[in-house]
């Protein structure tokens, strides 16, 4: 069910199942694009069940369709370190030449800096494969340098988009000065640690960290390269997501000039109740009143994210280089979180979707109109409530390059796929010419 304040304009559009062969097929994460600079080619893991509890030997395709091939899936490689939100982190390199892509694999390399992870770029022409010995959480644009965490931290902090491991689990320290985010250069495989997560704790300190466990996720790099954007996150008590603390924090790729833009810590007196794992609900954490979730970049120098701001949560707009300056989008209409993109060809188109409604199940796909304040909505799909935290399909919403598609996973046909829908009716955007595969860097 809508919210009766978001007053949406209805324009649903038929959403396009991409493929017909065997299997389920997901991208993941809602912060890249899956399709290719020429737009024939759309990146893809293939599973053989919509579902499953994960573990380190489970298997997932790592290929693309071909859109103009009768949408055949072409396989490239296999990985067992992935997950059902982020997948295996598959992106293209649009910074190298030719039509490269890189996602995450397991090793046998138990002296790894993280055990028995890495990532591999393959050329989708040629089929050849070159090894990282770290694995990647988000590549910057211009293809120089990756970024990365230990995902096996993320695992016992946030398992829905951490890689589990077949090994005892050590004792995590609470916030080591010897890991936190590491880069990556892309062309030599050499990385160094840029910001320590006892740092992250002794910037702008607070009593909750003390006794707390810190991590950070959706780790963004602005079109240019040159700004990061990340989440701090700390809990004592990692088994409830409500009682998760967050930080939205911008620094250089280099880990210097770091701006804290947003701090939602507060009280958490749920901390001296009992707690039942079995009362939190799949979807509380999200619709939490404290929670700061999914940033991404607009431009440069504009953060948007769900976040609360002056005590209210929204989505907002918030400016990197001025930490007062922060713009409210929606206010009124988009009232719930979402996963949320600006198109890459016009500003003013604002994509993204809901959570599933509580009675109906039913997930929405919309634009949002920033020049008139109007939500469009595109379609409404089904997600199966059975599906668990671990494992369920947000629709995780991705422009095309032409801004004129979104493509989504879901679940709505009793299938995990992906779908493409054409909103080209609203945005009006013009399909650029074809470009040419030439580097970019």
């Amino acid at each position: 069910m809508l919210h009766p304040s978001a007053n949406p304009l209805t324009t649903f559009a038929p959403a396009r199942r991409i493929g017909s062969g065997h299997g389920h097929h997901f991208f993941g994460y809602y912060n890249k694009t899956p399709w290719d600079r020429s737009g024939r080619y759309l990146l893809a893991q293939q599973v053989p069940m919509m579902n499953a509890d994960l573990t380190p030997d489970l298997s997932a395709e790592i290929g693309y369709f071909d859109l103009h091939d009768g949408e055949r899936f072409r396989t490239l490689g296999r990985t067992t370190a992935w997950n059902w939100q982020m997948g295996s982190q598959l992106q293209w390199l649009d910074g190298l030449h030719g039509r490269k892509l890189i996602f995450n694999v397991r090793t046998t390399d138990e002296s790894a800096i993280y055990p028995c992870l890495g990532s591999v770029i393959c050329d989708a022409e040629t089929g050849e494969q070159r090894h990282l010995p770290l694995p990647v959480y988000v590549v910057a644009p211009n293809s120089a340098y990756a970024l990365t965490v230990d995902y096996r931290r993320l695992h016992v902090t946030h398992p829905t988009i951490g890689y589990g491991d077949a090994r005892e689990p050590a004792p995590l320290p609470l916030a080591p000065g010897d890991d936190g985010i590491r880069r990556i250069d892309i062309s030599s495989g050499e990385s160094d640690l840029v910001v320590s997560y006892r740092a992250l704790r002794e910037i702008d300190p607070r009593p909750s960290m003390d006794r707390a466990i810190h991590w950070v996720s959706h780790i963004e790099v602005n079109p240019s390269s040159t700004r990061v954007v990340f989440l701090h996150r700390w809990t004592e008590r990692i088994e409830d997501e409500t009682c998760f603390l967050h930080r939205l924090i911008t620094m250089k790729p280099d880990g210097t000039q770091l701006r804290i833009l947003e701090d939602s810590d507060h009280p958490l007196p749920q901390l001296a109740d009992r707690f039942d794992p079995a009362a939190v609900g799949t979807y509380d954490y999200e619709k939490s009143e404290y929670q700061i979730s999914h940033p991404l970049w607009r431009d440069d120098d504009h953060v948007i994210v769900w976040s609360p701001h002056s005590g209210r949560i929204r989505y907002h707009l918030y400016r990197d280089a001025d930490v007062a300056a922060v713009e409210v989008i929606g206010d009124g209409t988009l009232v719930e979180n979402g996963h949320m993109s600006f198109s890459p060809v016009e500003p003013r188109w604002l994509l993204s979707d809901t959570y599933p409604d509580p009675t109906t199940h039913e997930r929405i796909l919309f634009v949002f109109d920033v020049a008139t304040g109007r939500r469009h909505d595109f379609g409404s799909y089904y997600a199966d409530p059975r599906l668990r935290k671990e494992n369920r399909c947000d629709l995780h919403p991705r422009w095309s390059r032409d801004g004129r598609e979104a493509c989504i996973d879901s679940v709505h046909e009793s299938e995990r796929q992906m779908y493409v829908v054409d909103v080209s009716s609203l945005t009006g955007a013009r399909r650029p010419a074809a470009t040419a595969f030439t580097h970019l860097a």
